[in-house]
C-alpha cells in the first residue's frame, strides 16, 4: 500500500488504496484482528485525510457491530457514507443506533432506512417470540 501511495496519481493511488480498505475492513470488520490491522493501516495512509477518515469510520462501524462504545455526536458527524452503510450491514443490529440514525441522520435516505432498519428488526423479534 506504501508504495501504491507514491505513485504520482495521487488521486488513483488513493482511490486503489481506499479499495483495499474497503475489501479488508470488510472482511474482517468483527475479527480480533481488525484492530492489529486497523493500526498497521493507519501508520502506511498517514496524514491522507480522506482514507484517515473512511478507516475512522470503519474503526467506529465496528464498535457500533460489536457494541462497544461510541458518541451520538460520532454518528450524527459521519460522512453520508458511513451513514448509509451503517443502515444497511446486517451486522448493526443496535435499537439505540438505527433509532439515533433514523432521527437525526443527515439524509431522508439514511433516516428511511434506518426507520426500515428498525421495522425489520421489531418484526423478527416479535416472530421470534411468537414461535416460542
Amino acid at each position: 500500500m506504501a508504495t501504491v501511495l507514491h505513485d504520482l496519481h495521487v488521486s488513483m493511488a488513493e482511490a486503489a488504496v481506499n479499495r483495499h480498505l474497503e475489501r479488508r475492513a470488510a472482511h474482517l470488520l468483527t475479527d480480533p484482528a481488525f484492530t492489529a490491522w486497523a493500526h498497521t493501516f493507519a501508520t502506511v495512509i498517514g496524514d491522507r485525510p480522506f482514507l484517515a477518515r473512511r478507516l475512522r469510520e470503519w474503526t467506529l462501524l465496528r464498535a457500533v457491530a460489536l457494541d462497544e462504545p461510541w458518541a451520538a455526536e460520532e454518528l450524527t458527524t459521519a460522512s453520508d457514507w458511513f451513514q448509509r452503510t451503517a443502515t444497511v450491514v446486517l451486522v448493526v443490529t443496535s435499537h439505540e443506533v438505527l433509532s439515533l440514525l433514523a432521527e437525526r441522520g443527515r439524509t431522508r435516505r439514511v433516516r428511511n432506512a434506518a426507520s426500515r432498519r428498525l421495522q425489520d428488526l421489531d418484526q423478527r423479534q416479535s416472530d421470534t417470540i411468537h414461535k416460542s
